[in-house]
């Protein structure tokens, strides 16, 4: 076996919610159903389990890399599954190609797998060091190296406030932009060392400074919000009458996208408060189900990564 074949296999992703977002999803025999974020597979093979041979799952990733996790699901599946490399968010113009009208159920796991946290070469984390890449695609857009090398400074602190929420982010800015007066920054360790002088580590916290504005150019390289705004009103748009839309977020710019997206659809008139009689006539889409879904301890205890998941659901009506 190849050093490279060893590195991959020696990286493990463990599916979040698995069996609440698929029994959530309700799959039933002959639906047609999107795993909208394929990553490693747990949650489509176990919709494929559930849905039988009858039915149709179209799985689509950003991440090219995942097209060999595919290629083992689909011989254990043939002929139920379908793979696109590409954005969710084009999932509109993805099922019209494949040839449907709507689906049943769709599912959304956002953020980023394990898979590519754990890999150095992608450059997700800075556990271990590699080149500060980011992206889902590599082969797409700019990496956050790149990013770090070419925008100015007071838009490298919005990017770091607004996406990571970083209270420092103007400080952190100043100094990228004077560090690349020396030399790039190109790491994850180097980044990582550069925010952590900036800043300072936080009395009583185990978390890393960097965190935040790892975080933010991560979400910024592949726009990863913009994409979530997008893809939940075209997945909600997409349901067949009883079909389900469960979304599962790690952060909260996430989860306030999904949860507004879907409350709006679920409302019925939407004219101001102070017209006393609607003249809008709109009506609610879908109806949302149940509360929102966090891991139970035992989960976050296996999977300390799943500590911040939320899945929300919701329904479209006839």
């Amino acid at each position: 076996m190849s050093s490279e074949s060893e590195r991959l296999r020696s990286l493990v992703h463990v599916t979040v919610l698995l069996h609440e977002a698929v029994d959530a999803l309700a799959p039933r025999s002959g639906g047609v159903y999107i795993d909208g974020t394929f990553g490693g597979g747990g949650h489509t093979r176990l919709l494929a389990e559930r849905g039988g041979p009858d039915g149709r799952i179209i799985c689509i990733d950003g991440d090219p890399a995942t097209f060999s996790n595919f290629t083992v699901l689909a011989e254990r599946f043939p002929d139920t599954l379908d793979y696109i490399n590409g954005s969710y968010a084009d999932m509109r113009s993805i099922v019209t190609r494949l040839g449907h009208k709507d689906v049943d159920g769709i599912l959304l796991d956002l953020g980023f797998s394990s898979l590519q946290m754990d890999d150095p070469e992608r450059g997700f984390s800075f556990m271990h060091d590699g080149p500060l890449d980011m992206r889902f695609d590599p082969a797409r857009g700019a990496s956050a190296a790149e990013l770090l090398a070419t925008e100015d400074e007071r838009e490298l602190a919005r990017i770091l406030f607004e996406y990571g929420e970083e209270r420092e982010s103007r400080r952190i800015a100043r100094a990228v932009v004077r560090e690349r007066e020396i030399h790039h920054v190109e790491t994850t360790h180097q980044l990582a060392a550069l925010v952590e002088r900036t800043i300072g580590r936080r009395p009583g916290t185990r978390i890393h400074p960097a965190t935040r504005t790892f975080q933010a150019l991560r979400i910024a390289v592949n726009r990863e919000l913009e994409e979530v705004e997008r893809g939940v009103r075209e997945g909600l748009d997409l349901l067949a009458p009883g079909g389900r839309f469960a979304v599962i977020s790690f952060h909260s710019l996430e989860d306030r996208i999904v949860k507004r997206a879907f409350a709006e659809a679920a409302r019925g008139c939407i004219c101001p408060r102070d017209v006393p009689v609607c003249v809008c006539g709109h009506t609610a889409t879908v109806k949302l189900v149940g509360k929102a879904i966090r891991p139970d301890d035992a989960e976050v205890a296996a999977n300390p990564r799943a500590r911040s998941a939320v899945l929300r659901v919701a329904e479209r009506l006839s």
